[in-house]
């Protein structure tokens, strides 16, 4: 696996953590750390993470043969 996909993917776990976060507890981690959900470094970690979310959905559609 090459090191963007890594990379791509943990970010995706850290957002779907935050996900879970604020579907349990009403708790956004992100808005808490960067200064709220409208803080512009909050906004940029949020679209850092949805660019990566749609980077790993091509992990789906890759053949064996590309990995290799």
């Amino acid at each position: 696996m090459k090191i963007i996909d890594r990379i791509a993917l943990l970010l995706v776990i850290v957002g779907a953590l935050n996900w879970g976060l604020l579907g349990l507890f009403q708790f956004d981690l992100v808005a808490w750390i960067f200064g709220g959900q409208a803080a512009l470094f909050s906004r940029i970690i949020y679209t850092v993470i949805a660019v990566c979310g749609l980077w790993c959905c091509s992990l789906l559609f890759r053949g064996k043969a590309m990995e290799e």
